[in-house]
């Protein structure tokens, strides 16, 4: 079984000095609770960790880039060994999007994508998952993404990298589940943060970032397979999962995911 919210007394975030990691690591902090919060901009984080522990938090902090996979293994074993893990929340990651179709992605920007938002997150689940399974319970959370249903013109290598996350999170649990491990993939539509400040198309159905983290920790709680929202937008991005490709990326650049940009760039929520 996987332990109820109360019993969450380890938590591993990624990515947790802006945005939605910011606002999971909030959501999860009280008193005799001890949070690991990973991300990039050490200022940011450390006002995150602040705030964790006025809340009455234990807050340890770590100012790591998830590429940096072996570091990240050797800081996530030495952690887990002094604070056992029952939820690690992969949540760091960074999108890109074709700006100018004659120019497309570079190799660079797909190659960061990739290595960010794929093997960052296998580096993050891969080593904590040695002493949950020793220990026979916990719970890990991959943050994957409505995209990872479509392959959609305007970002098509971020896309393709929270599909291979929402893959492997979905054979995780299976092969997690007997030994009392929960896996659930998180996929959520737009939410308020940096990073989607800078999508350059529509966001239908923005959700504010404390709204977002409240609904993956009740979907966590829950042990949830999947937890995904806006309802609206899961329900239009499933549709075009299933219509034809010539038909589904005809609607898309008829809805404005599909159009001429004037660069390309990488986004994050932690620059």
């Amino acid at each position: 079984m996987v332990p109820e919210p109360t019993t969450h007394l380890n938590i591993l975030i990624t990515g947790a000095s802006s945005g939605l990691g910011a606002a999971l690591a909030a959501a999860y902090a009280a008193s005799g609770v001890h949070l690991a919060l990973l991300g990039r901009n050490e200022a940011r984080l450390a006002t995150v960790a602040d705030l964790c522990r006025a809340q009455g938090a234990e807050v340890t902090t770590a100012c790591l880039d998830v590429r940096q996979t072996e570091a990240l293994a050797a800081w996530i074993r030495d952690l887990d060994q002094r604070h056992p893990l029952d939820l690690v929340i992969a949540n760091a990651g960074i999108a890109s999007t074709i700006a100018d179709p004659h120019a497309g992605e570079s190799w660079e920007a797909v190659r960061q994508v990739f290595d960010t938002n794929v093997l960052g997150a296998l580096a993050t689940v891969h080593p904590a998952l040695a002493g949950m399974r020793a220990r026979g319970r916990g719970q890990i959370a991959l943050m994957s993404s409505l995209g990872a249903h479509i392959g959609m013109a305007i970002s098509p290598a971020y896309n393709a990298s929270k599909a291979a996350i929402k893959v492997y999170g979905e054979g995780l649990r299976g092969w997690l589940a007997p030994q009392g491990i929960g896996v659930t993939v998180i996929c959520p539509g737009f939410v308020a943060s940096a990073m989607s400040d800078a999508y350059p198309g529509p966001r239908p159905f923005l959700v504010p970032a404390r709204r977002a983290a409240a609904i993956i920790k009740q979907g966590l709680a829950q042990n949830r397979p999947r937890i995904a929202f806006p309802l609206p937008l899961a329900l239009g991005v499933w549709l075009l999962s299933i219509l034809p490709l010539s038909l589904s990326l005809y609607l898309q650049r008829i809805l404005g995911f599909a159009g001429p940009r004037p660069a390309t760039e990488n986004h994050t929520d932690e620059p």
